[in-house]
């Protein structure tokens, strides 16, 4: 069902792989909203990827962009003005890799170069888009940034490695160019912390499977879908959100405030 929510509204969405993606579930519901899209990734992503489908089902160009180049990166949103004829109303960071989780090294034993090439793209990568954005005033003003991230960032996962340290930067750069973003434009900049879910890269940690099973027990309302969260995600570049900003904000059933469940507890005694 559609509410027209974004009806007017220009955005860019980063990350939308196949249809597993929140990025690719996201840009579909925006578009049931009424809003214009630009679409993202790294070249060897769209490679691998079926973004192009995705593409013609919303009817919005695909522009490359390394997110670790700055020229890249600046490119994208001169582009991106270029293409709407000015300012975007939001963005949708869903951006994140580690090479030592891809290549099972411990956390213990991170490779550094490795790590330094993870920070660099799941979480400076959105430093580099909102310092572009602001140089070039590529957001509208009341605009609205989304970036997804994970609890690993507040509590330890011990599977997910460096990402965790990844997600922990990038919500605090959230918050502080959620600062300097709203007292220069009124620009709003919030991160959503999603609970596991079965898309290519989640799927790709060890012990997913189990841990999902885990955080479904462990919620009360159960794990929110990627469905769940694209609807998430079209309320925040809504202006039914226009005052919040610089916020982690839970989107996992329940799961970050639940200390056990009865099914929980049923389990380990059996």
């Amino acid at each position: 069902m559609s509410y027209n929510l974004l009806k007017g509204k220009k955005g860019i969405i980063f990350g939308a792989l196949d249809e597993k993606s929140i990025a690719w579930k996201t840009a579909i519901r925006c578009h049931e909203e009424g809003a214009q899209l630009l679409l993202t990734n790294a070249p060897v992503a769209m490679r691998m990827g079926e973004i192009n489908k995705l593409a013609e089902a919303v009817n919005a160009p695909v522009i490359g962009c390394d997110v670790s180049s700055n020229e890249d990166v600046t490119n994208l949103m001169t582009k991106a003005m270029e293409h709407f004829g000015g300012g975007v109303d939001f963005i949708l960071h869903s951006i994140g890799m580690s090479i030592n989780v891809r290549k099972g090294i411990t956390y213990t034993e991170n490779n550094y170069d490795f790590t330094h090439k993870g920070l660099d793209i799941s979480a400076l990568s959105l430093h580099r888009v909102l310092q572009s954005a602001m140089k070039l005033d590529a957001i509208n003003e009341w605009g609205s940034v989304v970036a997804l991230t994970y609890i690993a960032a507040q509590r330890v996962f011990p599977d997910y490695n460096d990402m965790a340290d990844n997600k922990a930067m990038l919500e605090s750069i959230a918050r502080n160019f959620g600062y300097n973003y709203g007292v220069k434009k009124h620009v709003r900049i919030n991160t959503i912390s999603q609970s596991p879910t079965r898309t290519t890269a989640g799927s790709g940690v060890k012990g997913f499977d189990g841990f999902i099973n885990y955080a479904e027990k462990m919620s009360p309302l159960g794990n929110a879908s990627a469905e769940d969260c694209a609807n998430y995600c079209v309320m925040m570049f809504s202006d039914m959100t226009r005052m919040v900003t610089m916020q982690n904000l839970f989107h996992d059933g329940g799961f970050s405030f639940t200390g056990v469940t009865k099914e929980v507890i049923d389990q380990m005694e059996k």
